[in-house]
């Protein structure tokens, strides 16, 4: 896994992915293997769209087959929204990382990651 010079960059480009979140876990946003680029993830932010009940969250690094949880089973109140990741605590996807995540009820969560591809 080769990730760029983030010193010498020769273009930044901004991304918007979306997700909505079932029990299975699923990519929100992926790096593929030799794309010569990193991914800086700078906000992850989970909606719950159910008026009535909480929804549990979590949310991993995807890595050489093996997931790192960065939040595990947080509760998401109806109505409400919880950041994941915000500036202060962003991540950086090396070629061939994955930001998952699984939700504890399917059609109750909805989410937003705002990220920079680099390279």
């Amino acid at each position: 896994m080769a990730a760029p010079n983030i010193v010498n960059v020769a273009t930044i480009k901004g991304n918007t992915a979306v997700l909505a979140v079932t029990t299975s876990p699923a990519n929100i946003v992926s790096n593929i293997a030799s794309s010569g680029k990193v991914y800086k993830i700078n906000t992850l932010i989970v909606a719950n769209v159910d008026g009535t009940n909480a929804a549990d969250i979590t949310g991993s690094l995807y890595r050489d087959g093996t997931e790192w949880n960065f939040s595990s089973t947080i509760s998401v109140p109806a109505d409400s929204a919880i950041v994941l990741i915000d500036k202060s605590s962003a991540l950086y996807l090396e070629e061939g990382d994955a930001i998952r995540l699984t939700a504890s009820a399917d059609d109750d969560l909805e989410a937003i990651c705002s990220y920079e591809e680099i390279s």
